[in-house]
């Protein structure tokens, strides 16, 4: 019996975004797929030791988990994002990420695609290309490929879906707007996420709306923002700003988009209580826990007197 080819795959950055469709593409063409584990201390002091100073810490975090899977896997995944059009560009650290771990890492197997549409490289092409690289038959990887795609619309659908009933509650609700990546890993965002849950506070997610109606949203904003996912989380605030009690912005350090988009969307956003927590490999987590309940405080009161 042949041994079915392994992939790992680094649980950071557009792992948040795209973990649907990639594990049900590569488990549909017969290959095992392995995670790295959830974030921890050892992991990001590996991928500090093998970043420059200068890296924010969610691409420092990425090369500590694409370290974990070096010697575990026969390939790792790491796709090279550009653009996905003219105004749909994605910040460099996604076009980057093969190049840097291919110099890091010259004895491991990539599977890289590439999306770069103003330069013909679609993503549906780069797939069939990665998936013939690991299964020959065309008929399967269409299929896989079709049927992911199906997956991630229908559990995008579920989370927007989510979203739409949560916005129906009484209780206080709070906008948190950043990055899956920041958002959903267990060592960046899971205290705010947390705290907010054990208030009994809903939480609605800048990431959780149709993406498309986010980046239309954004144009209140800036008709000029030039980065894709910096629309879509701000376009967020400006669609829900009238439905929730308050906006907290989630950036990590140093990340330059959202430390000028954050802020200047602060200052854009009338009558809504908002606060920007930026998070490093240092924050403590009693000074966060401080500044949140500060924070809700000010919400509470701001209902009770309404």
């Amino acid at each position: 019996m042949r041994k079915k080819v392994k992939v790992g795959i680094p649980r950071s950055l557009l792992y948040y975004r795209r973990n649907v469709f990639w594990k049900k593409f590569l488990e549909g063409i017969g290959v095992n797929v392995i995670l790295s584990p959830i974030t921890n201390k050892d992991i990001i002091e590996k991928g500090k030791s093998l970043s420059i100073d200068e890296s924010c810490l969610p691409s420092k975090i990425y090369f500590g988990h694409a370290y974990y899977l070096v010697d575990k896997c026969d390939y790792i995944l790491v796709p090279r994002v550009s653009n996905y059009g003219k105004e749909k560009r994605v910040c460099m650290k996604f076009y980057g990420l093969y190049d840097t771990l291919n110099n890091l890492f010259p004895d491991t197997k990539f599977l890289v695609y590439n999306i770069d549409y103003l330069n013909w490289n679609f993503e549906f092409v780069e797939m069939m290309k990665l998936g013939l690289k690991l299964n020959r038959n065309i008929f399967r990887v269409l299929w896989s490929y079709f049927s992911s795609r199906r997956k991630e619309k229908n559990y995008r659908l579920s989370l927007v879906n989510e979203q739409i009933n949560v916005l129906k509650s009484n209780k206080l609700k709070v906008l948190v707007v950043a990055h899956p990546y920041v958002i959903y890993d267990d060592y960046l965002g899971s205290n705010v996420i947390n705290y907010l849950k054990e208030m009994d506070i809903q939480i609605l997610y800048s990431d959780r709306m149709d993406r498309k109606e986010a980046i239309s949203y954004s144009k209140d904003f800036s008709k000029t923002l030039y980065w894709l996912y910096a629309k879509e989380n701000i376009g967020s605030v400006f669609y829900y700003k009238e439905a929730v009690d308050g906006v907290i912005f989630l950036s990590s350090f140093p990340c330059g988009v959202d430390s000028l988009v954050n802020e200047l969307a602060i200052r854009k956003i009338e009558n809504v209580p908002s606060i920007n927590i930026i998070l490093d490999e240092s924050t403590a987590e009693a000074g966060l826990q401080t500044r949140l309940e500060s924070f809700i405080d000010i919400i509470k009161a701001r209902r009770d007197n309404e």
